[in-house]
Formats: C-alpha cells, sequence, structure tokens
C-alpha cells in the first residue's frame, strides 16, 4: 500500500487558522455587498463538516471493499512515483469535474451535493457544509481503480483535491493573476458556481483546474455579483433538516408521480424536472 500523507488532517490547523483571519477580516474591513458571516450559518456549516468526517468513515467502509476488488482483478498497475502522482491528481481532477457535474444534472445526486450549496453566505466555513451521503460519488472513480491507479492513491488524490478547494470559498479574494484564472479554479470562478441567478446555474464544476469548465462548455466569468443559496431556499440551520431535505422532497415527489415513467423521471432527471400534467379532453364543438 502506498504510503501517502493525510492531506486533509495536516490541512487542519490552516483551515482553522485562515477561517479566524477572514472572520476579523470581514469584522475590520466589511463589505455591505458580500455575504459575509451569520453565527449560526457558520455553525450549521461546521456541524455538517463534523457529521460528515463521521459518515464519510462508514460509506469508506463499503466503497473501500469495491476498490479493492477491482484493483485486485485488472492487471493494471500504476506506480507511486514523483512523476505518476502529477498525473494521478490530473486524472482524478477530470473524473472529479464529470462528478460534480453529474450531481448537479441528476436529481438523485443531487439530493446529495445539494447540502453544499444550502447555505445563503460564503465564506470558508461554507467550504465545510459536506454532505452526508457521500455514497453516490464512489462510482465515477471506477476507470482510474480499473486503471491501476491504488485505492489509497485515489484517497490521497481526492484529498488534495478537496483540501485546494477550501480557499476559494471566499468573497474577501476578488481575482487572482489572469494566468491563474484561465487554469485553475479561484474565488472568483467558485462564487459563479454557488450563485442562484440564472445565469450563473450550473456551471464552472472545476476542482482545481477550471479549463474542464472551458473545454466542456460549462464556464461563465463572474460579472454581477452573485446572490447565493439555492433557486428555493430551505430556511433552516438545523443539520438533520439541511442532510437530508431534498430526498424528502424526493419522496414526496415520487409519492405523487402518476405514473412509473415519471417516478424514475424524479430520480434521475434534472433537479428542476416534474411531470408533464395530463391535459384535458378537448371539448367537442357543436355546429350551431
Amino acid at each position: 500500500m502506498p504510503n501517502l500523507p493525510d492531506v486533509v488532517l495536516w490541512s487542519i490547523p490552516a483551515f482553522v487558522l485562515l477561517t479566524v483571519v477572514e472572520m476579523i477580516s470581514v469584522r475590520i474591513h466589511p463589505d455591505e455587498d458580500a455575504a459575509g458571516y451569520e453565527t449560526k450559518d457558520a455553525a450549521t456549516s461546521v456541524g455538517m463538516g463534523l457529521g460528515s468526517l463521521v459518515f464519510d468513515f462508514l460509506w469508506k467502509i463499503p466503497i473501500v471493499a469495491i476498490y479493492t476488488a477491482i484493483y485486485e482483478l485488472t492487471p493494471l498497475r500504476v506506480p507511486v512515483l514523483w512523476w505518476t502522482v502529477p498525473l494521478m491528481l490530473l486524472a482524478q481532477d477530470f473524473f472529479y469535474y464529470w462528478s460534480h457535474r453529474g450531481h448537479h444534472v441528476i436529481r438523485i445526486l443531487w439530493a446529495c451535493h445539494v447540502v453544499h450549496h444550502s447555505s445563503e453566505k460564503f465564506n470558508l466555513t461554507t467550504a465545510l457544509r459536506q454532505p452526508w451521503t457521500s455514497l453516490t460519488v464512489w462510482p465515477f472513480y471506477v476507470p482510474l481503480i480499473a486503471a491501476g491507479v491504488h485505492p489509497a492513491a485515489l484517497a490521497f488524490c481526492s484529498s488534495a483535491n478537496l483540501v485546494y478547494q477550501f480557499w476559494i470559498h471566499t468573497e474577501r479574494i476578488d481575482k487572482m493573476p489572469r494566468w491563474f484564472e484561465f487554469v485553475f479554479n479561484t474565488p472568483s470562478h467558485h462564487r459563479v458556481h454557488h450563485a442562484s441567478q440564472g445565469g450563473y446555474l450550473d456551471r464552472n464544476f472545476g476542482g482545481i483546474l477550471i479549463v474542464w469548465d472551458r473545454l466542456f462548455g460549462s464556464f461563465v466569468a463572474e460579472t454581477d455579483r452573485p446572490v447565493y443559496g439555492l433557486t428555493k431556499n430551505i430556511n433552516t440551520f438545523n443539520p438533520i433538516k439541511v442532510a437530508t431535505h431534498e430526498y424528502m422532497s424526493i419522496a414526496k415527489d415520487i409519492k405523487a408521480a402518476p405514473r412509473w415513467r415519471d417516478r424514475v423521471g424524479v430520480l434521475f432527471r434534472g433537479p428542476g424536472w416534474k411531470p408533464a400534467t395530463a391535459q384535458e379532453p378537448a371539448k367537442e364543438i357543436i355546429a350551431a
């Protein structure tokens, strides 16, 4: 098994320090147009993050079993060397893009990811607002395991991707240098991703790199100031409701759907999809 560091664990002190610095910065130099901080919202985000650590540990048991089985079956092997690790990071970021995009356009996957978008604020604590049902993510990375990437190496790359995305959840950084904005995901790009305006919806899915969005037509630059949250906000700070509200909505819509194909559509079509209502039969016109 590759001996790779736990980058999330090592990054926790930096997470805490940067969050405190941002809070102080907002207090000393407030921006009236920025979303800023709210105590209950920040506490909910931190609570969701702590809860995700517990649930992710539980989900990892079956996921590691599946990945290990696939890894043992494939004859391919990718060694963990100084030059292969950057390539694995690049590949993981590519599949992260498609996983992230899929979790926006397929409703049962969105039910997991919507948690991260449920805050109407945008600050470093928002990065900690993670789902408790991340069992839907693992299928997107099966090609990497089948190509010979060790599950531990994939875990390292996924953790590095997650750590990178912490700093882009802020309004305190306007723009990075132009070359950096072209290649990498930045606070400006990610503010668009968290916005609820129509022109910003379902855009900028990249993790570390923004080039995937440029290549696959999902990139939008930040112009208007974003309005954060959901198109229909949940208005609760209850962690259990934050974690499960979309699953509850799906269950209600399935119960109300008149046909089986509509129930399947509720699960696998986009979050805004609704079954077509049956049209009333045309009235017969009687000649005078």
